[in-house]
């Protein structure tokens, strides 16, 4: 846990990290990078989302599936 606390940036850190980066990419570059980034979060999200909706959906006709079996061994018993 100790070294956690001297891995983070601290404040300072975070203002110097900010500075090179506006030095590196100019000030009319950051907002296409960030636009970008913006992007990729949203295009992120939306895979997420569909991959979770298509494992909900696997889950409910597996169940569908297996109560399906079970019904019809429970027919044919009678």
């Amino acid at each position: 846990m100790d070294t956690f606390l001297f891995t983070f940036p601290g404040g300072g850190e975070w203002i110097f990290i900010l500075l090179a980066v506006l030095l590196l990419f100019g000030g009319r570059k950051i907002p296409e990078l960030m636009r970008g980034i913006g992007k990729g979060i949203r295009e992120f999200n939306t895979a997420r989302s569909n991959i979770k909706s298509e494992i909900e959906a696997g889950m409910k006709d597996g169940e569908s599936t297996e109560k399906d079996k079970k019904s019809g061994a429970k027919e044919s018993k009678a």
